[in-house]
């Protein structure tokens, strides 16, 4: 795998996102911080609920307003603050340096436009490009990501197109004004093995060309150990580990991490039943006191329910938000 650059191409600290709403205020992301580096995959883990999506969005201020606000935070990309900018100055960096690859393409894609329209429409707005050589140059574009008979594809509409081909074509979009960041929401979840396999080898080729840094949001360990080159886990709208990919599978540090790991099944090994996390992850309207995975660990000790415990660095990069670090 590669090594990480000298400075990362985003730095997303102490990020919060809240929900105001009639029920009350709603802690969907509450701290979150992490690094992004040149040419290298940050996988984002956890359960449905843990603010994952909400934590991709608001990078890009894209929160599901006017519910969602920033209200805590910086997010440097390349030394600028994104939290700062406009609605309006946040379209210069939208698509032309941060692409967001959606985890549902049919519902993202415009069905009133063809596949060719869509594609190019960023480089329209970011690159000037128009006519015969945008048109050149989404065909370039779709045979990149492999789309069979591209020429046939470019005038075709969402609809007329597979599942595969749909996630093809957004991932398209994605890379089209060669943004330094791709952000990959659960973007294989629709997809059968065969084609999910085929796509992330594209979505590698594409990184080791292009020097990409991707943020990619899964629910499946496979997908991490094969993809990511760092983990971050998520629970509660907090960031409770990260680690080198290999690191965290040798030895997670955070009881959820372990409990997470210990779920999947393993092919060599005959099992009836799988272990199981008790309980459900805690509203984001109603966050425990002290650490939130409490109510559902089974090394629960006094201080993990009077106090969130501090982040612990520990060797080769790992670190982890568990009262049993601290000495």
């Amino acid at each position: 795998m590669n090594a990480p650059s000298p400075a990362p191409v985003l730095e997303v600290k102490d990020l919060r996102t809240h929900f105001f709403t009639r029920r009350g205020v709603g802690k969907a992301v509450d701290g979150v911080s992490f690094n992004l580096y040149a040419g290298r995959t940050l996988g984002l883990v956890g359960e449905s609920g843990s603010g994952k999506s909400v934590t991709a969005s608001s990078i890009l201020q894209l929160q599901p307003r006017p519910a969602a606000r920033i209200v805590g935070g910086a997010v440097n990309f390349l030394g600028v603050d994104l939290i700062t900018k406009t609605d309006k100055e946040m379209r210069a960096y939208r698509g032309r340096h941060i692409s967001y690859v959606p985890q549902d393409p049919l519902s993202s894609l415009n069905p009133v436009y063809t596949i060719g329209a869509q594609v190019a429409e960023g480089m329209r707005v970011h690159l000037g490009m128009t006519g015969t050589a945008a048109r050149q140059r989404v065909l370039e574009l779709l045979q990149v990501m492999s789309i069979p008979s591209p020429e046939e594809r470019i005038d075709a509409f969402p609809h007329q197109l597979s599942g595969g081909t749909r996630q093809r074509v957004v991932s398209a979009m994605g890379i089209s004004c060669n943004p330094e960041i791709l952000i990959a929401d659960e973007p294989t979840t629709a997809l059968d093995v065969t084609v999910q396999a085929t796509y992330l080898d594209l979505l590698r080729e594409v990184q080791l060309e292009r020097g990409l840094a991707i943020l990619f949001i899964t629910h499946d360990f496979g997908i991490v150990a094969n993809v990511c080159d760092d983990v971050a886990v998520m629970y509660a709208g907090r960031i409770v580990e990260r680690a080198p990919t290999g690191k965290l599978f040798a030895a997670p540090a955070h009881p959820y991490t372990q409990a997470l790991l210990e779920s999947l099944p393993d092919p060599t090994q005959p099992v009836e039943r799988l272990p199981a996390i008790p309980g459900q992850p805690p509203s984001i309207f109603e966050r425990p006191e002290g650490c939130p995975f409490a109510p559902r660990c089974r090394k629960v000790e006094a201080r993990c329910t009077e106090a969130y415990p501090p982040f612990v660095e520990l060797d080769d990069g790992q670190g982890a938000a568990c009262w049993k670090l601290v000495a």
